[in-house]
């Protein structure tokens, strides 16, 4: 029968190119994790560098709060009150530098120059331990000036610096023209470094998980072409068995067992293929809840990142999307819910936490709210993965869930049906 074997035809061929997908995945997972290994591929870097990092170069100063003290200093008062002035431009101009769009601001770059005018006017009242300011402007303007800019700013500061040094010390001033050129220049090289690393990361992982949905896509699209003609030969089946039934029964029940045979063959072929690829998308989940949220007056935050997810872990998770946000939209009083998806090379971590009241549907039992999530803990645990749920320590309430970035075999309590929200 022609359109029989055309079909088995089909079905082969979707099998075929079904296995060498997961092949291929099989041995992009593999090589990921022999190159970790080796170090040629680094670790999730962890969170971004703040201005905390460049607190402690402030400690260059001490020798002129130490002259102070010491009664080693003319006017002290006005020396206290430009030491003050410098770490608190300091301070400011660092913070902001770490924040892109800040760091274009115009109060920053204010900031930076008056922090330059207070350093050349102490330079040039004390010198001394007065002039090691210089460095410490130059590691504040290369962490904030980048591209062209920077050139001429580090070598205008250098040469600033150099001036005001060689009024006290004469020659030796050109080491605080080199310190400050060499800081400046230092400074952007490895911040600018580490913001491209980071956003080539970033950009790494996006198209690593739009490439995952693509396919997904293109095997959801496959699925129907081979579902659509499934049904046509069924539907065509049909028809010629209700006009042979009349006159003629056998034939009839051949065209009703040829029925038979093509959507038992289909069934088995749908469940195969839908096992693992429809058990449910964690983005969908994120736009259910933040379209829930909203509607109930809770403003949402939801924040993303790490590597693509495997169809079993994005299932587990928006369970508990969905039961956490159903929570905080019933019984929670809140009007903001922050939701944040952590993926690093070990473990993912989902993290749902509202500022409300800080109850949930039940009493916490355990680190346990209500009995969705007493449920969601144990589909968890099966899976190798940990949820603990309860009132934060800075109010609301919080649920925390945890899975193994490659997961174990789920068992099928973890495949089971869905929690109902409680």
């Amino acid at each position: 029968m022609g359109w029989k074997q055309g079909l088995e035809c089909r079905v082969e061929a979707w099998q075929g190119a079904r296995r060498q997908w997961r092949a291929e995945m099989v041995q992009f997972r593999a090589a990921e994790k022999a190159a970790r290994k080796r170090g040629e591929l680094p670790e999730h870097p962890g969170p971004p560098p703040t201005g905390f990092s460049l607190l402690p170069w402030l400690l260059m100063g001490l020798g002129s709060f130490s002259n102070i003290f010491q009664g080693r200093t003319s006017n002290p008062w006005i020396g206290a009150v430009g030491l003050f002035t410098f770490n608190t431009l300091y301070i400011y101009v660092t913070f902001r530098s770490f924040d892109e769009k800040k760091r274009e601001e115009t109060s920053t770059r204010v900031a930076l120059v008056l922090m330059g005018l207070v350093t050349c006017a102490l330079g040039i009242g004390y010198g001394g331990n007065w002039l090691l300011f210089f460095p410490l402007l130059g590691l504040a303007a290369g962490s904030t000036v980048r591209g062209e800019a920077l050139r001429w700013t580090g070598s205008g500061l250098a040469v600033l610096a150099g001036t005001v040094s060689a009024f006290h010390e004469g020659w030796d001033g050109i080491n605080i023209a080199y310190a400050t050129f060499l800081s400046a220049m230092v400074t952007a090289a490895i911040l600018g470094l580490s913001e491209a690393v980071r956003k080539l990361r970033a950009a790494r992982e996006e198209l690593a998980r739009r490439a995952v949905e693509e396919e997904r896509m293109r095997f959801s699209r496959d699925l129907h072409d081979l579902l659509g003609h499934t049904l046509s030969v069924i539907v065509v089946k049909s028809e010629a068995a209700r006009r042979l039934a009349p006159r003629d029964m056998d034939a009839a029940l051949g065209q009703i067992t040829d029925i038979e045979a093509v959507g038992r063959q289909a069934l088995t072929e749908i469940r195969e293929a839908v096992t693992g690829y429809r058990e449910g998308s964690l983005s969908t989940e994120l736009d259910r809840a933040r379209s829930a949220l909203t509607a109930a007056g809770v403003e949402p935050v939801v924040r993303r990142s790490g590597p693509p997810l495997t169809p079993q872990t994005e299932a587990l998770l928006g369970w508990v999307v969905r039961e956490a946000v159903t929570n905080a939209v019933r019984h929670s009083g809140a009007s903001r819910c922050e939701i944040t998806v952590h993926g690093t090379a070990e473990r993912i971590r989902l993290t749902v936490a509202d500022n409300g009241d800080g109850t949930s549907a039940h009493p916490v039992v355990e680190g346990v709210g209500g009995t969705g999530l007493k449920g969601l803990t144990e589909r968890l645990a099966a899976a190798g993965g940990s949820l603990r749920a309860g009132p934060s320590p800075r109010g609301g309430f919080t649920v925390t869930a945890e899975l193994p970035y490659e997961p174990e075999e789920l068992t099928a309590a973890a495949l089971a049906t869905a929690p109902r929200a409680t």
